[in-house]
């Protein structure tokens, strides 16, 4: 048996049969599972990315069921967001100052479609559609296309380029119902990683269809990316 599905046999042991936890008994469960190996099992070497998934009783078939957002966590996701501006004119100078790693025209969307995708999030001033729509199809599928309901596309360049830089996430339910979110890493502190969680909760609470029938918040699931998920109480 390889070391490393002995760490994960150990970490699932762990886990398996927990009842649904509390956040902060949650974020306390899953950040001491590295410290729990057994002498001989190494843990894992870097500093795990730590995420949540949210099963929510919507049909995504209904446009009006469709739960999708984005929002600034309090503490951040623990890394810097590569950030891509369509823009032109003084909106270019605007969005470099605010720190947009990458900013400008026809030239970016030619790229692109050749492939290039060098970058976390997209972004696009409403005068820039006419570029950016025949990029659809590269994308969309990847979750990268400039949206007004995402607040991607918008005049104000700068606050969104800071916005993002900071650690502003999107998500959007799959074809399952399911929502996936970033919300830190795992060496942030317990509280960070609370107020990240509960802050993400609350807001897709609120995000709740008037068409939604039953249970909206039906299971919530946290784990880092070599870890097991543990339960969260919805």
């Amino acid at each position: 048996m390889s070391r490393k599905s002995k760490r994960f046999k150990h970490l699932r042991e762990k886990v398996v049969g927990l009842a649904p936890l509390e956040v902060p008994e949650a974020v306390k469960t899953l950040k001491g599972l590295e410290t729990s190996l057994p002498k001989g099992v190494k843990p894992c070497p870097y500093d795990q990315t730590v995420s949540i998934a949210v099963r929510l009783g919507v049909d995504p078939k209904q446009a009006d069921q469709v739960v999708r957002g984005s929002l600034v966590l309090p503490h951040g996701i623990g890394k810097s967001q590569r950030v891509l501006v369509f823009a032109q004119g003084d909106n270019v100078r605007i969005a470099q100052e605010a720190g947009a790693d990458h900013v400008g025209g026809k030239e970016l969307a030619e790229k692109i479609k050749e492939g290039w995708l060098d970058f976390d999030v997209a972004i696009a001033t409403p005068d820039m559609m006419g570029v950016v729509g025949p990029l659809g199809r590269v994308l969309g599928p990847r979750g990268l296309m400039p949206s007004p309901r995402a607040g991607t596309v918008t005049q104000d360049v700068a606050t969104t380029v800071r916005e993002y830089k900071a650690g502003k996430v999107e998500f959007r339910v799959d074809a399952g119902g399911n929502v996936h979110c970033v919300v830190g890493k795992l060496s942030f502190s317990e509280v960070q990683l609370a107020e990240n969680i509960e802050a993400f909760l609350k807001y897709v609470r609120q995000l709740r269809p008037a068409s939604a029938k039953g249970q909206y918040v039906r299971n919530v699931s946290l784990a880092a990316t070599q870890t097991p998920g543990i339960t969260v109480a919805a």
